[in-house]
């Protein structure tokens, strides 16, 4: 019963630790898909973090923190869009400016409002989204195999974390069964065939971008105000990477985003249950080794797993008007 309950709680882990990842992945299919590549994931993940906790602390409501965290991941998505659409500029280096910009101005406002080294106050209940035990969880808790599932797997988790994975399906659905995915996706594949038809093309790839941002903008607020409790420099740690890693090993495809982003976050769940426990025959690992372990795993996986992964035949390239 002990690696049952071992087995549950790493599973539990697992779910939560893959959250930011799948909605930062789910952000990316967006853009990516209208044939926008944005590597500025991880800073607009960072500037929802900040904006998130730093709204909350002051006006004491999540759900404000929450509005004001996807506020600002849009406003830097369509930074992104306005360098990268309309002047036509290069996609990566936008992105990468999005990351710096992010990286260094969530510190200085942080230091600047808070005095705490660019950190915010620490949340109290109230202002941060506290886990909501579902009907019954209480009851079947002590049931063997079926209690631990429902009670520690299934329950006990924040609205965000209900929210990320019914994003899978509303996205899948958003994007193969509407009339804005199909022109989504036929603007990330031929966007001249779209100008043709009479559909503005800037204006489908601004749309992506705010779905972008809005899926950006909760990602970090979950970093913020679920799983930390307040923000802290650089709390993101590459997550909007594994994010585009994680896009690429799922070929741009919802469902299979899913299950890259809980591929990787059980790499994660696994290195933190691991770290100082002796391993068979090896003995103890370094921590270090431990930490690094699902970032090796993630280019382990990318070079030699997934086959030729194909992204939409516009992506990272500014579309020029016929005249």
């Amino acid at each position: 019963m002990d690696v049952f309950n071992a087995i549950v709680q790493t599973l539990d882990s697992t779910i939560r630790l893959s959250v930011p990842l799948l909605l930062a992945c789910l952000a990316g299919l967006y853009s990516e898909r209208a044939g926008i590549f944005d590597i500025g994931l991880e800073g607009k993940m960072l500037v929802g973090a900040f904006a998130g906790a730093a709204a909350a602390s002051v006006f004491h409501s999540a759900f404000l923190g929450l509005g004001m965290a996807i506020l600002i991941s849009v406003a830097f998505a369509m930074i992104h869009g306005f360098a990268s659409i309309t002047h036509r500029g290069n996609q990566i280096v936008s992105g990468v400016a999005i990351n710096f910009i992010a990286a260094g101005s969530t510190i200085i406002l942080g230091q600047a409002w808070f005095q705490q080294g660019g950190r915010t106050p620490a949340l109290q209940p109230g202002e941060r989204f506290e886990a909501i035990t579902l009907p019954g969880a209480d009851a079947v808790r002590d049931v063997p195999i079926v209690g631990p599932i429902y009670a520690e797997l299934l329950s006990g988790h924040s609205i965000l974390v209900y929210l990320a994975f019914a994003m899978v399906p509303f996205t899948w659905w958003v994007l193969f069964r509407t009339r804005f995915g199909l022109r989504l996706r036929a603007v990330g594949e031929n966007p001249a065939a779209v100008d043709t038809a009479g559909i503005s093309v800037a204006w489908l790839r601004y749309r992506a971008l705010i779905c972008t941002g809005i899926l950006t903008g909760i990602a970090g607020a979950y970093l913020s105000m679920v799983q930390n409790g307040g923000f802290v420099k650089d709390m993101t740690a590459g997550k909007g990477y594994i994010a585009l890693a994680a896009l690429i090993f799922a070929k741009w495809k919802p469902v299979n985003a899913m299950f890259a982003c809980l591929l990787f976050g059980f790499l994660d769940a696994l290195s933190i249950r691991l770290q100082g426990s002796p391993l068979p025959i090896i003995g103890k690992v370094p921590v270090q080794f431990m930490q690094a372990l699902p970032y090796i795993l993630t280019v382990i996986l990318l070079a030699g797993f997934i086959g030729k992964a194909i992204p939409p035949r516009a992506g990272g390239v500014p579309y020029v008007k016929e005249r």
